[in-house]
């Protein structure tokens, strides 16, 4: 099993625990659909961890809408786990091209804004 160290080690952008609300949706090929209103629970630039009452599959392409910003990008679901005590999952995606500025925070590590 590895080690917590060699995990973060392993991680290609620093994470920020935020709450920040998002639109979930896709049109899988296969016919299955998601919809839903999900929470952030930590963000990076390269992808987030979810909270959400839907559980798409590993591997599906979603797009996820911030809904503060009016932004979307499109992503992968590379974990899910739950449901939890609430029913809710916590759904990892994986941005596909990761903007620096998406989340509108400032990761450790960036340059600071001019």
């Amino acid at each position: 099993m590895a080690t917590t160290r060699a995990m973060l080690e392993r991680r290609r952008a620093s994470r920020l625990r935020t709450g920040i609300p998002v639109h979930i949706f896709s049109g899988e090929a296969d016919g299955a659909l998601l919809d839903d209103i999900a929470e952030t629970i930590s963000v990076s630039r390269c992808g987030a961890l979810l909270r959400t009452s839907c559980r798409p599959e590993i591997g599906a392409r979603i797009t996820l809408h911030h809904a503060i910003s009016g932004r979307s990008r499109e992503c992968r679901v590379i974990r899910i786990v739950g449901p939890g005590k609430d029913g809710r999952f916590e759904v990892g995606v994986e941005i596909f091209y990761p903007e620096q500025d998406f989340w509108g925070l400032h990761f450790p590590g960036d340059p600071e804004p001019a």
